[in-house]
């Protein structure tokens, strides 16, 4: 078995939405595909993808991924892509009737979290069900996370 750990994920992480779990308290996580033409899966490829800015919503009866900036692929010729088009995302049907329900009713929002390749190579994105946090809500939340980092360091220390 050389050059394989057994511990590595098979997923390549493309890109990360790191501030999403400190604006967002995240109550739910799936998995789901993305519909994505062939110079959008080559600039994944090249890891030249944003999602910070990015939201799910309903449209009709479809999810979409609204304002993820995918660049135009430098090789490509006039078969290229629209940067910031929607993406259709696919999922179940009892899923998107989940989702489509949650964000009508209970005020919930659907934040991409990851966008990455899986093991069989296709791409995929983790969406969040999350409530906005209040400003209380993410000072408590930094407050955790400094306390935990010096526990840490004063746990290191001690031997």
């Amino acid at each position: 078995m050389a050059g394989k750990d057994k511990n590595a994920s098979p997923n390549r992480i493309v890109a990360d939405n790191r501030r999403a779990r400190f604006n967002y308290e995240i109550i739910d996580t799936v998995e789901a595909g993305i519909a994505l033409t062939g110079t959008e899966v080559k600039s994944l490829r090249a890891n030249k993808v944003t999602i910070g800015e990015s939201y799910a919503g309903p449209s009709g009866n479809e999810i979409f991924l609204f304002n993820a900036n995918i660049p135009e692929y430098l090789q490509a010729n006039r078969f290229n892509h629209e940067p910031r088009r929607p993406r259709r995302l696919l999922l179940h049907k009892r899923q998107i009737d989940k989702f489509i329900g949650a964000t009508q009713r209970e005020g919930f929002t659907l934040i991409p979290l990851k966008l990455y390749f899986n093991d069989r190579g296709r791409a995929k994105v983790e969406i969040g069900l999350g409530r906005g946090k209040q400003l209380h809500d993410k000072r408590e939340s930094e407050k955790k996370k400094d306390w935990d980092r010096e526990k840490a360091r004063l746990m290191r220390s001690k031997g």
